[in-house]
């Protein structure tokens, strides 16, 4: 320690000492970045190699979809306890954890012999990679201003988009060069690196480099409370619990047709191969990780959250009526839609803002992480409800031995996202307008 520091507190926030330099800061935020990238890169990647999996583990649409939502059966259980443990024990175990479980979910479903190895392998990479998030929101508190978190938060967003954009056409050209096999255990090695990197040099507080937290070291510790208590205490915030809901009817819809459904219905009902169809869904993606910092760094400046909020969300929601209810579109117009939709989509990453503000300090954590189970939860029930829904629809067609969907059925299927973002529109009317100050103490 230089002279002139003192160590205040349990925190070990070091005072009297210079805060630390935003490169450095946003480096080590960075390589929790990198896990939410990885996190984002499963996240959808079977909507590129569905027939593939499909073929290899003999299995239709309902199986599928539920193929891939084990990724998001055991990413939203986790939630709550990550929220929790991120306000008790810090980022740094939880990252480095994480990231070694990830690698071996990787692994795992890149060699599974059977669809239930595949399906573990899935699972395990979704409770791993379940920490990321709440965990850079917890690194941001303390190595950044707090007038940069939700820029931060759209960062984030914008960097998750990354993995998934990977997940699109790079996968797709990828597979077709090594098989989706080979690829996948790529992933994993990658992830294995990553876990020894966090070890090396993450740390939860800049005390540890010599520098002051950004975090005052008077916020309060909920160390003595249970996980449920400290969940019923964000509920009892109107703003806290209606931000569990609105953002899956955002993120679900995006990446139920992104990251599964998309590829398949503009293949079909657009003329388009799988190639040129996830260069579409990429697009998506592409849009929603510029929309992200945009919002975020739109809402910082001007000082609003609710507004810039429904705005994007009700834009969204025309978009997809577009999409879904206007056949034959150009594909110009088709693209543009698509990327309208993307952009708009990226408002829901002031959920994170305004849930911040809406709770008190030591709760941030646990709010974080019951406001991205809600994330979550949008993809996790819609990706197997809509393949559940077209294989109840489905004529029997097929082709080079792939099921085949006809349009009446994708809209039918495709209806239920649209309701659960119209019921976000509404939500998000009765939510409360923070102005990008925290509203609730200790």
């Amino acid at each position: 320690m230089r002279p002139g520091q003192e160590t205040a507190g349990k925190a070990g926030i070091t005072q009297g000492a210079a805060y630390p330099p935003v490169l450095l800061a946003w480096c080590l935020w960075g390589l929790g970045a990198a896990l939410y990238l990885a996190g984002f890169f499963h996240r959808v990647a079977p909507g590129v190699i569905t027939d593939e999996l499909m073929l290899d583990f003999d299995i239709g649409a309902a199986a599928l979809g539920n193929l891939s939502a084990f990724y998001f059966y055991t990413y939203v259980a986790m939630q709550v306890p990550t929220g929790v443990l991120a306000d008790r024990l810090g980022a740094k175990p939880l990252l480095a954890g994480g990231a070694l479980l990830a690698s071996a979910g990787a692994l795992l479903f890149a060699f599974a012999p059977s669809l239930f190895w595949a399906a573990a392998g899935r699972a395990l990479i979704g409770a791993s990679v379940a920490v990321a998030f709440v965990c850079m929101l917890k690194l941001a508190t303390h190595w950044m201003d707090a007038r940069r978190y939700a820029l931060a938060s759209g960062v984030a967003l914008c960097v998750g988009m990354v993995g998934a954009i990977a997940a699109g056409v790079p996968l797709r050209l990828a597979v077709d060069a090594f098989g989706w096999r080979l690829v996948m255990a790529a992933i994993g090695i990658f992830t294995l690196l990553l876990a020894a990197l966090i070890i090396w040099l993450v740390r939860d507080n800049p005390s540890s480099y010599g520098y002051r937290s950004h975090t005052s070291a008077t916020v309060a510790s909920n160390a003595g409370e249970g996980i449920w208590s400290s969940v019923l205490r964000v509920f009892r915030y109107r703003n806290g619990w209606m931000l569990i809901l609105i953002p899956g009817g955002v993120v679900g819809p995006l990446l139920a047709f992104a990251g599964l459904w998309g590829v398949p219905f503009l293949a079909t009902h657009h003329a388009m191969s799988t190639n040129e169809a996830a260069i579409y869904t990429s697009a998506l993606l592409l849009a929603w990780a510029v929309g992200g910092p945009a919002f975020g760094a739109l809402s910082d400046f001007l000082r609003v959250r609710k507004a810039l909020y429904l705005g994007g969300v009700a834009t969204a929601l025309a978009g997809w009526i577009v999409i879904f209810y206007a056949p034959g579109l150009p594909k110009v117009m088709l693209i543009s839609v698509l990327m309208i939709i993307g952009l708009s989509s990226g408002a829901m990453i002031l959920s994170f803002a305004i849930g911040k503000e809406s709770v008190p300090p030591r709760l941030a954590g646990t709010g974080a992480g019951l406001i991205n189970m809600g994330v979550m939860i949008g993809p996790m029930t819609l990706q197997p409800w809509v393949g559940w829904l077209l294989e109840r629809l489905w004529d029997g067609t097929r082709v080079a031995g792939t099921p085949v969907y006809s349009l009446a059925s994708y809209q039918w299927a495709f209806s239920s996202m649209l309701l659960w973002t119209l019921l976000s529109v509404v939500l998000l009317c009765f939510t409360r307008e923070t102005g990008a100050t925290q509203q609730a103490h200790d």
